[in-house]
């Protein structure tokens, strides 16, 4: 889930949906985690404005500046939960 919120931008940003669907995470794990990431200031939640005829409104995700370092963190500390591997011979993460 963490992945989609770090590849989401304001052209491209991540909504509800595309965060489970892309994480493969119902709705019921995914909206009450959103909601605590709120919560606790790492994720800022936005909502849709203008038309959106034929479904909801959607409101938008994206990780604070605070969100963006505590992921940071938890890339370096878990690489592989973010499918980063080590490359032979190289310092760091890939």
């Amino acid at each position: 889930m963490i992945k989609v919120l770090l590849t989401s931008s304001p052209e491209a940003p991540a909504w509800g949906l595309k965060i489970c669907e892309e994480a493969g995470l119902g709705s019921g794990t995914v909206y009450p985690i959103l909601e605590r990431l709120v919560e606790a200031g790492w994720v800022a939640r936005t909502e849709e404005v203008g038309e959106h005829p034929g479904r909801p409104k959607r409101y938008y995700y994206q990780l604070t500046g605070v969100g963006q370092v505590a992921a940071q963190r938890a890339k370096e500390s878990k690489p592989r939960v973010f499918g980063a591997v080590r490359v032979v011979g190289e310092e760091g993460w890939a």
